[in-house]
């Protein structure tokens, strides 16, 4: 399996909201790492961690949180999307960017997630302070 294969399972996993699949394609000490200074930044190691903090993104959106990929790019064991969010907040401006999500694969599972926002400040004002 390739390591964009791997990756598609993750996008199909997300778009179906199928946490059990989700969670069985993330490593055991897989890492997300979430950019900013807002209350969801940081790092999230494995998967029990990882999704309850990607439940923290539709919890904080009244569940209105979407993210699409647009395009897919692979170098072995590294893989770029280029993604869509948008999400709402009666308190705030609606979140509507494009990003960059990297992953590194490993055998058949996701290692490690980074994400860039085009505009993190916005994404920053939009989730709240840490």
């Amino acid at each position: 399996m390739s390591a964009s294969d791997v990756v598609a399972r993750y996008g199909a996993a997300m778009a179906t909201g199928d946490m059990g699949a989700l969670a069985a394609v993330l490593s055991e000490n897989a890492v997300w790492h979430q950019p900013g200074a807002n209350q969801l930044s940081g790092d999230h190691v494995g998967p029990e961690a990882i999704l309850a903090h990607l439940g923290r993104f539709m919890e904080l959106s009244g569940g209105t949180f979407v993210l699409k990929t647009e395009s897919v790019a692979d170098a072995g064991a590294l893989v770029a999307t280029t993604v869509h969010f948008t999400a709402a907040r009666p308190e705030h401006p609606d979140l509507d960017q494009h990003g960059v999500d990297v992953f590194r694969v490993e055998g058949d599972q996701i290692a490690e997630i980074w994400l860039v926002s085009e505009d993190q400040a916005a994404e920053d004002h939009f989730w709240g302070a840490a």
